[in-house]
This record gives structure tokens, sequence and C-alpha cells, in this order.
């Protein structure tokens, strides 16, 4: 018997997608994140200078911090401040690992970008959620670069979304929401780029195990999902990735 979706979606539909840009005024690149009920605030800043063993060499940075916000669940998340949760350090070094690989890092010079991830409703897949957002937030803040005269070509050499897929009840399901992931046999992230190339997969059987030929099936779902999650990027930033 198939697995049937709380939200009534097929199994390789994602959850309704939505960016709105330009969210906060003072950011270089700023998108409120939907994905269903899961919202992402994702925002940009690039400074001009880069950690010191990159001092000299003409190349930049990309770095990423990732919060989830005290009202983002039903209980009360406590801030984090001194001391990073193990979980919240693996999310941000995901979202940092997948933008840096968007990125010609000699092309954006001796810059560093800042990506700021902050979770204000969380229903699962707020990490993926989290990249493909920052992604059109890093779009939109490096066109800005471009236009200024600051860059004479934009650095975005690939263009980079994220999605989430779980075995329930044997099968593939694309884009978990919370009712499903906490019912998973086993939960995947996928990375992957405008060409299909995996940058990150991060996967774990949260029941037992899964086989070789599940895991290609989540790939082939993986696949499904992130080209139209690239889809939906490319509808909201046109030119600003239209050249990479």
């Amino acid at each position: 018997m198939s697995w049937q979706r709380p939200d009534s979606r097929q199994l390789n539909q994602l959850r309704p997608i939505r960016f709105e840009r330009e969210f906060t005024r003072f950011a270089a690149g700023s998108v409120l994140t939907h994905c269903g009920e899961t919202k992402v605030l994702c925002n940009v800043t690039i400074n001009d200078s880069v950690p010191k063993f990159l001092e000299g060499t003409g190349k930049g940075w990309l770095t990423a911090e990732y919060r989830m916000l005290p009202g983002a669940t039903p209980q009360r998340q406590e801030r984090e401040l001194l001391k990073l949760s193990g979980r919240t350090q693996e999310i941000q070094r995901l979202i940092g690992r997948s933008l840096r690989a968007a990125l010609d890092m000699q092309a954006l010079g001796e810059r560093t970008i800042v990506v700021d991830a902050d979770v204000l409703q969380a229903d699962a897949g707020t990490r993926t959620t989290a990249i493909t957002g920052s992604f059109v937030a890093l779009a939109d803040a490096i066109e800005k670069l471009v236009r200024q005269g600051a860059l004479d070509r934009s650095p975005i050499i690939h263009q980079i979304a994220a999605v989430s897929v779980g075995i329930l009840q044997g099968e593939p399901v694309l884009d978990l929401n919370y009712l499903e992931d906490v019912e998973a046999e086993a939960d995947v992230n996928v990375v992957m780029n405008e060409n299909m190339g995996i940058i990150e997969i991060q996967g774990t059987a949260e029941k037992g195990s899964f086989t070789n030929s599940q895991l290609n099936q989540i790939l082939d779902l993986a696949r499904i999902g992130i080209q139209d999650l690239l889809q939906a990027q490319r509808q909201v930033l046109g030119s600003a990735i239209s050249d990479n």
C-alpha cells in the first residue's frame, strides 16, 4: 500500500515553493523562502576582506550561519548564543559547502560572502530550503555588484538547489513535511547543480536500513525535485542567472 501523504501531494511532488526577494532593507541579497509551511529568511552580506589564509591570493570566500529562531517550532527553541549545537554547526557547514560550489572564487576577488539562514517557521526541510533560497539571495547580491561595476563579471558558475527524499512504507517520497519526517524509514538530503551534478548527499536510515536500489530511486526522485526547484529559481531571477 502506498504512503498516503497528509497534504494529498503525489509521491514525486514538491511542496509549493515561493521566494520573496528584497525582504529586508540592508542586506545585499535578502529572500524569505517559503517551502510549504517551512519559512527561512536568507540574507547575504558581502565584505571587502577575506580570512587570513586567503589574503594575497586574489580569491574570495563564502561562509554561512544557520539558526532556528525561538518561535519556529511548537515548543520554543532556546537561542544558541555562546555554544552552537552539533546540528546547527553541521547545517551551516552544509550550506556553506553547497553555495561555495556555485562560485568561481578567483572571479569573486578578495571578498567574503556571509550567508545568514534563519528559520522563522519549521515544518521539516529547513536545511534544503535554506540552500535553495540562499542561492536566490546570492544571485541577487552578485548582480548588484556587477551592476555597480565592482565586478567585471558574475562569479556564479553553477545554479544550486537542494531537496529531501524519504522512504515511507518502503517507497521513496519527495520533500517531506514534519508529519512525514517523523515517520520516515530513511531521510536523505541531496544538493545538486543545474547539470544534475551531485554536490552533497546526507542520508541515514532512521529505522533499519535501505538498499542500493532504494538509494538509486531516492536520487532519481531528488533529480525530479531539484529540476523543479531550479526552474522556480530561474523564474524569479531571470537575467540574474541567465548568463551562467
